[in-house]
């Protein structure tokens, strides 16, 4: 920028992590109990921006101080049993020391860490146990996101993350897709031995993949969805909006309930957005737990994809699918006022960039890629645009005299238009095991599902082998974005 000041202002808020000491014993920090009798959010010396409510700062947590034994999750109270999730889950088998060894760079690097960390997270059906894997290796690496932004698949994720204590959200995220990955009425395909499949040639792992997505098709997913013929309903009949689809996804709602604490969700600091499309005005709405208390309508709604799924209504109002207007809460989260500094991961499962289709089926999958896109990179290249006009702006109005600025309307105006705050985007895009096929985004299968596990724990780690990303972009540049997946 032009002209622009190289000083930092003490109106940025700025916190250092310091690298963790050596310890022959992982040590958790007792966290203090409030109100309520649950354990309180840890807390930063930094003071916090203004808002409607106190969101709790971005810190690190130490993956060594954290329990591996598995717990139950949410609100259940049962016993999660003698063989758990996270016994069976794709995790387990394959060590996360690449990310380990990252947060271990990240620390002994101690940056300087933005107050807000953001995890955005697109829909994509079931694409989005990459996102798992992605949080997964977050978690490995001791970087905890306050805030999580979802749409979808993305909304579910995020519901589970934040709606549990941070040592419970692994084995809540595995038990999460260990479930809805298990087809509704026959045991899975490959019986829990998805390891052994991982070297299937092309042909015979394409007809697995077939089956699988017939099978999610014709049975639906555990957890889930089930199909309404299965009920003796006929969706082709006059059922009103909440019954207008083929498949009935009231299964997901006690799975949300069995694994998400909503009042923790609600009350634990960390922020949470989803967003689903109004059917009367045709708007993306978000609902936010800064702005009203969610529940399991509104992560249901967010991924209530037409017409596979129903309109899900709350307070007289029907919702779809964000993704049918914006499948990323991106801009969500970079236009938020009052604007903060912002190290934000996107997570998204669609690639914009693709190959020429050769016939129908390519023609299938070639239009769900370039219409569930997240045009990530325009709007990074607005916001970078939007973020140099605001810090110019600021920059010029320290030229002006201070009483001048007071009194004139125009200068007041401006003032609250400028902004010298400072954004860095982490982008991830799963390229990996993302040639499916059309059906990409409804194959639930357990090998698959493993696979995109897999690959975010992979790409992740690899964003995360440079430390120098998550600080804040300093001199002239107010935004920047690192690409982490580019080819």
């Amino acid at each position: 920028m032009a002209n622009a000041r190289s000083k930092t202002r003490s109106a940025d808020s700025k916190r250092s992590v310091k690298p963790a000491k050596a310890s022959s014993a992982p040590v958790k920090p007792a966290p203090a109990k409030s109100a309520r009798g649950k354990a309180a959010p840890l807390k930063s010396a930094a003071k916090p921006a203004p808002a409607k409510r106190k969101s709790a700062p971005a810190v690190f947590i130490d993956p060594a101080g954290e329990t591996a034994a598995p717990a139950t999750v949410g609100k259940s109270k049962s016993a999660a049993g003698s063989t758990t999730a996270a016994s069976r889950a794709p995790g387990k088998q394959a060590a996360s020391q690449a990310a380990k060894t990252a947060g271990a760079r990240i620390r002994a690097a101690a940056p300087v860490l933005p107050e807000n960390i953001a995890l955005v997270l697109q829909g994509g059906g079931a694409l989005g146990a990459y996102q798992a894997g992605v949080y997964q290796g977050l978690f490995d690496a001791g970087v905890a996101p306050n805030w999580i932004a979802g749409i979808s698949i993305g909304a579910f994720n995020t519901a589970i993350i934040a709606g549990n204590p941070p040592e419970k959200r692994m084995d809540a995220l595995r038990e999460f897709w260990d479930t809805i990955s298990r087809p509704n009425v026959f045991p899975a395909t490959t019986f829990g031995q998805e390891a052994h499949f991982a070297g299937l040639d092309a042909d015979t792992r394409a007809w697995l993949d077939t089956w699988e997505a017939w099978r999610a098709i014709v049975e639906g997913q555990r957890g889930f969805y089930q199909p309404r013929t299965w009920l003796g309903q006929d969706p082709f009949a006059q059922p009103g909006p909440a019954a207008a689809s083929f498949y009935d996804t009231s299964p997901m709602i006690a799975t949300l309930e069995r694994l998400v604490d909503f009042d923790r969700l609600n009350d634990d600091g960390i922020r949470v957005s989803v967003g689903a499309v109004n059917l009367r005005t045709g708007n993306l709405e978000y609902f936010d737990n800064t702005q009203m208390r969610l529940d399991a309508r509104h992560i249901l709604a967010s991924g209530a994809l037409p017409p596979a799924f129903p309109a899900i209504e709350i307070d007289g109002e029907f919702y779809w699918d964000g993704g049918l207007v914006s499948n990323t809460p991106l801009s969500q989260v970079l236009t938020a006022s009052p604007r903060r500094d912002t190290l934000v991961f996107q997570v998204d499962l669609w690639n914009a960039r693709g190959e020429l289709p050769q016939n129908l089926l390519d023609v299938a999958e070639r239009q769900k890629e370039i219409q569930y896109s997240s045009r990530t990179r325009l709007i990074t290249d607005t916001q970078r645009v939007f973020q140099h006009y605001r810090r110019l702006l600021r920059e010029l109005l320290e030229e002006i005299p201070e009483d001048v600025r007071k009194h004139n309307p125009w200068a007041q105006h401006a003032a609250e238009l400028a902004c010298d705050r400072r954004y860095s985007v982490i982008h991830l895009i799963y390229r990996d095991r993302a040639k499916i096929g059309h059906f990409k985004d409804y194959q639930f299968g357990r090998v698959a599902m493993r696979e995109h596990w897999l690959s975010g724990q992979s790409d992740i780690a690899r964003a995360l082998a440079h430390p120098e990303w998550l600080q804040l972009p300093h001199g002239e540049s107010a935004f920047v974005a690192h690409d982490a997946t580019a080819p």
